[in-house]
């Protein structure tokens, strides 16, 4: 039974088994749960965020073992957790920069610039997901920027 609910949240309620970018459908699930909450900054934003890393230390606690493989396709939380990251560090409250931010977190967390690619190689699921926090964060900064310049 925990497995099957490690499962449906490691794979963001089964979105990472929908075909051929399971890490992109999860980002894009994110973008839209993100619109419909109110594309919350501040501190509604970063209490959801805190609320999926504890789901994700959750998940992704036995991830690799109940998958056979070391950080499985269909596992997307991590994408869930960098996306978020983008959005509350960015100050995604336009639309520009909603997208800027999806379009940066998917190019750096699919690229993994150095030192991204680096946070990948740490243990379990810890691994799993550093990567990705570390594209959202650099993401949002950029974003963060881009919107201080009035760019987006």
């Amino acid at each position: 039974m925990i497995d099957r609910l490690r499962e449906l949240l490691a794979t963001f309620f089964y979105v990472g088994y929908l075909p051929y970018m399971p890490g992109t459908w999860g980002s894009i699930a994110t973008a839209a749960v993100f619109i419909a909450a109110g594309k919350p900054t501040g501190a509604a934003g970063w209490t959801a965020f805190g609320g999926v890393l504890l789901v994700s230390a959750f998940a992704l606690s036995h991830i690799e073992r109940l998958f056979g493989t070391r950080d499985p396709k269909p596992v997307v939380i991590d994408e869930v957790a960098g996306m978020w990251l983008t959005f509350v560090v960015g100050g995604s409250v336009s639309w520009t920069a909603v997208a800027a931010g999806f379009v940066l977190f998917r190019a750096l967390d699919i690229m993994k610039p150095f030192p991204i690619r680096r946070l990948e190689r740490l243990p379990g699921g810890l691994g799993i997901l550093a990567d990705d926090l570390g594209a959202g964060l650099v993401a949002g900064i950029i974003v963060r920027a881009a919107s201080i310049l009035n760019i987006c």
